[in-house]
């Protein structure tokens, strides 16, 4: 076991400050990868100031779940890995590999995943597992991502979440060329739904209350704008939507995105309100539509989709900032003044 510089929290109410914290020594199946970047999700507010009851957090604590870095160490069953790639890791680091998701290469929704932060450690490290706000992390080979080269790295590390966040569903509900696909919300998450949709081949719209977001919105390869707060705009585009994907983490209603969707429609929830919302069956009958959720993608897929973002040049929007100004991006994060993903530069840890 060796010690590193991170940055996490000590209490609920404690700014994200330095501490040290242990990392397991380099098993034979591990990569050590020395840390880059680590982008910052809303997740990693409300896992730090101990939001949500299903992830009650042990402190201290340390967020961030989109780790770009290189590899500095691997151990003597690697062979996938060697010193110097370029790699990355995201959501998750371990799973049980036994259970019918892991043999599908669905391990995002084995029962025995184990998240980048807030799981227990398999490996006694620590009380729990600790994230990508830290000089190092050790990683067991089958959940370490190749990075394309080509990419700016610290727009590269919110793929690791939001990237792949979007991604999965649009892969999964075949969204492509001759499809109209809504965004709901363009934030985080929606900024990298549009690029994807695009990229795709997809007619591709957004949702939004702010009509200041158009021209953004068309910046990132959308084809149109639809003010939802306008009825008159709304209905002219009622029953067109082959696929919506709704990224809003917010109360609203979902029932005026249902009435969007032609016949056999899709709209999938990636945000997550934290109050139940309200869904009128006529909505979802009249027509055969669907309403499904989607958490991140399995490793496999992700790698697919970095890939696909190296062979298209897609990455986030970032703002890039030091580990001193982690404070006020959660401050900025919780009052959606960012566009669209802040990314930590992590070597200005090392310099704190």
């Amino acid at each position: 076991m060796y010690q590193v510089k991170a940055y996490g929290a000590t209490a609920a109410d404690s700014p994200i400050a330095e501490l040290t914290i242990p990392r397991r020594d380099v098993l034979a199946s591990d990569v050590k990868i020395d840390i880059l970047f680590c982008g910052i999700c809303h997740s990693d507010v409300h896992f730090a100031r101990s939001e949500w009851d299903l992830m009650p957090p042990i402190y201290p604590c340390v967020p961030g779940h989109e780790i770009v870095g290189r590899v500095a160490e691997v151990g003597s069953d690697v062979t996938g890995f060697k010193l110097g790639d370029l790699v990355g890791v995201g959501c998750l680091v371990d799973s049980d590999g036994t259970c019918p998701s892991c043999k599908d290469g669905e391990e995002q929704f084995c029962p025995n995943s184990v998240l980048t932060y807030g799981s227990a450690d398999n490996h006694g490290t620590a009380p729990g597992t600790l994230g990508g706000y830290s000089e190092s992390i050790v990683v067991d080979q089958r959940f370490v991502l190749r990075v394309p080269e080509n990419l700016e790295l610290a727009a590269v590390a919110p793929l690791l979440c939001a990237g792949i966040t979007t991604y999965s569903p649009l892969k999964h509900w075949k969204v492509g060329p001759g499809q109209k696909v809504g965004v709901v919300g363009l934030g985080g998450l929606g900024h990298m739904a549009v690029k994807f949709a695009h990229a795709f081949g997809a007619e591709t719209w957004v949702f939004t209350t702010s009509p200041s977001k158009k021209d953004d919105a068309l910046r990132l390869g959308a084809d149109g704008v639809i003010l939802s707060k306008d009825a008159d705009d709304m209905a002219k585009h009622a029953g067109t939507f082959d696929f919506i994907i709704d990224c809003v983490s917010a109360q609203h209603d979902i029932n005026a995105y249902i009435a969007m969707l032609r016949r056999d429609g899709n709209i999938t929830l990636v945000g997550a309100p934290p109050e139940p919302l309200s869904v009128a069956a006529f909505g979802l009958l009249m027509g055969r539509k669907s309403l499904s959720g989607s958490p991140i993608g399995g490793i496999r897929e992700t790698q697919e989709m970095l890939d696909f973002c190296g062979e298209n040049n897609i990455t986030a929007d970032v703002e890039v900032i030091g580990v001193d100004g982690i404070n006020e991006a959660y401050e900025r994060v919780v009052n959606s003044d960012i566009k669209y993903r802040f990314s930590i530069d992590m070597s200005t840890l090392s310099a704190s």
